[in-house]
Order: structure tokens, then C-alpha cells, then sequence
């Protein structure tokens, strides 16, 4: 890390500009002449299927709404991304309140349920993806001494603004599969099991374990008649991978990654659950941080292939030097979202990776949540700055809305830097 810290700072001392947007110059500019741009969000229609990427500058979160309005928390983190110092990014809309209250708070703003969510899904135990109790206090009833039990970051915080009806995660009672969970310096497991032993009280929460290959763990709650031609499926969890004909393939045993990984938190990185969920013709995937790494690029290279093609897909680990070659030509998405918050994340390599035409033909469109300014000075003239839309410069959240029948579909970019849902873009595309 120190090596890529002072190649950065480097690079960001001897570079400048920008180059043109290129093939998606039309594109974005018919984006900004929608009639919503420069508007407040109209919000969530009936029979869309919607994607939320909530960016903060320091956790990764996505909420989700059904075609039928039945909704999804899927990871809802905290991170002390602001030590990073020169190598953060911009936390917005800003520091004065914590990434699970100002997730809390958007989530009621588009949800079509008020505060009530019906899933809470846990990707994989890291506090960038579900928060920490290591430095923020527990939680006090209002009008009384009673703790909760919970700390207030992450869901923690959340759970202040929202109810939930059921939740999902690898482990779920033992936490020993693959092999047994080692909480760590973060504490992130006595973390969730405090959240859920509080909302199981107040919210008769459910808790169960992400069922590999299931096509019927993730369902159309409130009027499954709403949502025909949609479905979720459950294709990796505990470092296996579940395959359209039937197969798992235990990814990381044949990999080697229990014997030889020297730590127990990266190892969690490749426990990630992933689904692939379809409406129609239209394809989205997702897989926490899922990756292999440099090292043990073989467990990532794998997962395309089980995922099969999609129309959006979301980038593994915040795109760290991840997304091999094999598995963006397996992908072959047109639109790729990553949640970042920090400098290295979608790395150069990856991006080069993900905008590269050998892989598949085709324009395509790389979303992170924020290209900041440091950035775009070092890496302005580098070929892949031009499928980067201007609209997440400064910040934004990425909102995918899916028709019913999935032959089309849109982004529409959210300016993140106040709660005003204003939006400053729009892009069709079609299936």
C-alpha cells in the first residue's frame, strides 16, 4: 500500500487534463438535456425494478426495490475511510453525520414503504460493508438509559431510520463454512448478531442463511403478481461458486486459499454472496467483494463464467486491481457501477480491464460513485477516462431503473453532495 501511496501522489505531481468523453458524447449530452435534469427525482414507479448505488465517500451500500415494491439493504457500512488522508474521497453530502444515518435517511426518501424494508442482506463481514462497534458508542433509547446493544455505525445506525422483516447472510447460526469465522480487529460479526438479537425484539426479525443456487430465497413479497418475468438468483457464497446447470465448484479450495492465505480478513473478501437478478431480458449482477486478487486471480476469473452475461453489472471490490480479463469478457456488461471511497479504488489496470473492446465489442459505461479531482489529473489522458460520465465527478448516486419486460432500461446520476435528489443526468440504453 505504501508503494501504490507514493506512486499515486507521484503521478498526481507530474500530470494534468483530460481527454474528450468520445463515443459516449452523445449520449451524456442528451443525458443533461432530459427533462428531469437540474429536478428534484420523481422517484420509484410501479413495475420498475430499481437499483440504488448510495454513495457516502466511506461504505458500500445498495438499496433495491422490486417491480412489486418489496425491497433491499444489501450492505450498509462504515469506515474510517477519512484516515486515508491524501488517498479519501469526498464524504458526502458531508462529514456531519455518519455513512449509516445518511443511508438511513436516503432510503426512507425513495423508499415506496416509508421506513419499512423487507430484506437486510449482509454481502460479507467487513466494516466497509456493514460497520464497526470499534469506535462508535452504543446506542441509548430515547427518553431512558436502555442500551439497545448496538453501536451506531453502519446497519447500527440505520436501524434508527428503518424497520426490517427478514435478513440474510453467509453464516448464519455457526458461522463455520467454509471454515470457522475469526471475528476480526473490527468486530464486525459482533456487530450483526447485536443488530439482530435488537431487531428481533423490536421488529420480530427473521435471520436465516444464504441458500447457494436458490432461485427462491429472494422473492416478490408485497403483489408477486407485479412482478412477472423477475427473479433473484444465489450464485456464489463461502467461497463457492453455483453454476446455471447445477455444478458448484468449491472455488477456493481449488485455489489453495485456506492453506496458503496468510490472512483471515482478506480471506473473507472471497466469502462474498453474489446473485444475478433478472426482469425480462435485462440482467444485473452482484458479488460484494468477490475477487481473487493478484495472487489467486483464478477465484475471481471463475465467477463470470456462473454469472453469464448481464446488461449492468456491479464492479468487485470496489474495483481494486480486480476484475480479471475472463471475467469482464464472461460479464460483457454495458454498464458498470462500482461504490468506492478511496483514491485506489477502480484501479487503472482494472478500468483498462473493463474498457477494453477485446474483451467483448461495444461502447460501455464505468460508473464509480466519484472521480475526484486528483484523480482526473492523473489519469485524465488515459483511454478509458472517456466511457467515465462527467456526472460522477463530484459525487453521485447511481440510480438503475428497469421497465417492465427489461428491453430497456436507464441511469439516472443524483447529485450527492446535499439530500435535494437533484438529478443531473439521464442515460437510456436498451437490452
Amino acid at each position: 500500500m505504501d508503494v501504490e501511496r507514493k506512486s499515486f501522489m507521484k503521478l498526481a505531481v507530474g500530470a494534468a487534463g483530460m481527454s474528450a468523453l468520445g463515443s459516449w458524447r452523445t449520449a451524456f449530452a442528451a443525458g443533461a438535456r432530459d427533462n428531469a435534469v437540474g429536478k428534484a427525482w420523481k422517484g420509484w414507479k410501479p413495475g420498475e425494478f430499481q437499483v440504488h448505488f448510495i454513495y457516502t465517500g466511506v461504505a458500500e451500500s445498495m438499496f433495491l426495490i422490486f417491480p412489486d415494491s418489496t425491497t433491499m439493504l444489501l450492505d450498509c457500512g462504515d469506515h474510517a475511510a477519512v484516515t486515508r488522508l491524501e488517498l479519501a474521497v469526498p464524504v458526502l453530502p458531508s462529514p456531519a453525520r455518519l455513512a449509516g444515518d445518511w443511508i438511513g435517511r436516503y432510503v426512507r426518501r425513495v423508499n415506496p414503504n416509508g421506513d419499512k424494508v423487507d430484506y437486510m442482506v449482509v454481502s460479507h463481514f467487513h466494516q466497509d460493508h456493514v460497520g464497526t462497534p470499534c469506535w462508535q458508542s452504543r446506542r441509548v433509547l430515547k427518553g431512558g438509559d436502555e442500551h439497545t446493544g448496538c453501536y451506531r455505525s453502519g446497519f447500527g445506525l440505520a436501524i434508527e431510520h428503518l424497520h426490517f422483516r427478514k435478513a440474510v447472510d453467509r453464516g448464519w447460526p455457526d458461522y463455520d463454512d467454509p471454515i470457522k469465522f475469526v471475528d476480526s480487529e473490527w468486530k464486525t460479526l459482533e456487530h450483526m448478531k447485536r443488530i439482530y438479537a435488537y431487531l428481533a425484539k423490536r421488529d420480530g426479525l427473521k435471520v436465516e442463511k444464504f441458500r447457494l443456487g436458490a432461485t427462491d430465497q429472494f422473492v416478490p413479497l408485497r403483489d408477486p403478481s407485479a412482478a412477472a418475468g423477475f427473479s433473484v438468483c444465489n450464485i456464489c457464497a463461502n467461497g463457492r461458486i453455483s453454476y446455471p446447470d447445477g455444478r458448484i465448484r468449491d472455488i477456493c479450495a481449488e485455489n489453495g486459499v485456506y492453506e496458503n492465505f496468510p490472512s483471515h480478513s482478506y480471506i473473507e473478501n472471497m466469502m462474498s454472496l453474489g446473485m444475478v437478478f433478472s426482469y425480462g431480458k435485462f440482467r444485473f449482477y452482484t458479488a460484494g467483494d468477490f475477487s481473487g486478487g493478484r495472487k489467486y486471480s483464478g477465484v475471481e476469473k471463475a465467477i463470470g463464467a456462473a454469472a453469464g452475461r448481464v446488461d449492468v453489472a456491479k464492479i468487485n471490490h470496489h474495483g481494486h486491481h480486480s476484475m480479471p480479463f475472463e471475467c469482464v469478457r464472461d460479464l460483457a456488461a454495458r454498464v458498470y457501477v462500482a461504490c468506492i471511497w478511496d483514491q485506489l479504488h477502480v484501479t487503472d489496470d482494472t478500468m483498462t480491464r473493463l474498457c477494453d473492446r477485446c474483451a467483448y465489442p461495444g461502447d460501455r459505461l464505468v460508473c464509480p460513485g466519484v472521480m475526484p479531482v486528483e484523480r482526473r489529473r492523473v489519469e485524465g489522458t488515459r483511454a478509458w477516462m472517456k466511457d467515465v460520465p462527467e456526472a460522477v465527478y463530484e459525487g453521485a448516486h447511481v440510480v438503475l431503473s428497469v421497465p417492465p419486460g427489461g428491453e430497456r432500461y436507464s441511469l439516472a446520476f443524483l447529485d450527492a453532495r446535499d439530500e435535494n435528489m437533484t438529478v443531473k443526468s439521464v442515460v437510456p440504453l436498451t437490452t
